[in-house]
């Protein structure tokens, strides 16, 4: 097996359960945990607060180049970073969830976040999660996954953390969001929501975390079991 480690991707839609598995994985796995989505979702935040219009295109790729973003560990746990600021809980709202999906569509944002995207995950030994890993993020990636699960599941999860909150958003608007989320992935013309051809397809629905992460690293182990055994023989 290579020193540098293998890059891993996991793709899927918005309430599919990418941030938690990809988290436990690289726990798992002794990998770095990347999450793009945070990239975005920050940039999303900043866009907000700085008041441009999400459809102005040349002010959102200004904000874009001049955002600070990174990670930081934190007792075991993966903050988010807007230069000192530790935005992890506020890029989880459902109108920065909006708003993520709108500017993520444009080119200058993809152009500028993709850069940094490879920029961290380039020695390998990574996780990367988010809509596009696989299929332009990542291409090459040595193993990819795909995490899918039905509306209405996404869409429970997603309102029993915003519960947890203290929204008053209802059950059916959680879901409503979800589904419009869902269309505004999958119908952009940059870089839509799509699975991968290579990709792994795991449906999480009537599932336990616990077994979706248990097949996820025995089909990543089996991957690198069977790639070592070939540098083996190739070397011998």
């Amino acid at each position: 097996m290579r020193n540098r480690g293998v890059v891993i991707a996991i793709d899927g839609p918005s309430g599919a359960g990418k941030s938690t598995l990809t988290a436990l994985l690289a726990e798992r796995l002794g990998y770095l945990h990347i999450d793009t989505g945070a990239l975005y979702r920050t940039l999303a935040l900043l866009v907000k607060r700085t008041g441009v219009a999400p459809d102005d295109h040349s002010a959102v790729e200004a904000v874009c180049r001049k955002a600070v973003i990174g990670f930081r560990r934190d007792a075991g746990h993966c903050r988010v970073m807007a230069g000192d600021e530790d935005v992890t809980g506020a890029i989880r709202t459902p109108e920065i969830s909006m708003l993520t999906s709108q500017i993520s569509a444009q080119a200058a944002v993809r152009e500028v976040l993709l850069s940094l995207q490879r920029q961290m995950g380039r020695d390998g030994g990574v996780i990367l999660e988010g809509r596009d890993i696989g299929t332009v993020v990542f291409p090459d990636a040595e193993v990819k996954f795909f995490l899918s699960a039905s509306a209405d599941e996404r869409g429970l999860r997603r309102f029993l953390e915003l519960q947890e909150k203290g929204s008053t958003a209802t059950l059916e608007e959680t879901i409503a969001e979800v589904v419009r989320r869902d269309r505004q992935d999958a119908d952009r013309e940059l870089a839509p929501l799509r699975k991968g051809a290579d990709a792994v397809e795991i449906d999480s629905t009537g599932e336990t975390i616990a077994s979706v992460l248990e097949r996820m690293e025995r089909l990543v182990r089996e991957y690198l079991s069977t790639s070592a055994a070939s540098e083996r023989r190739g070397s011998a």
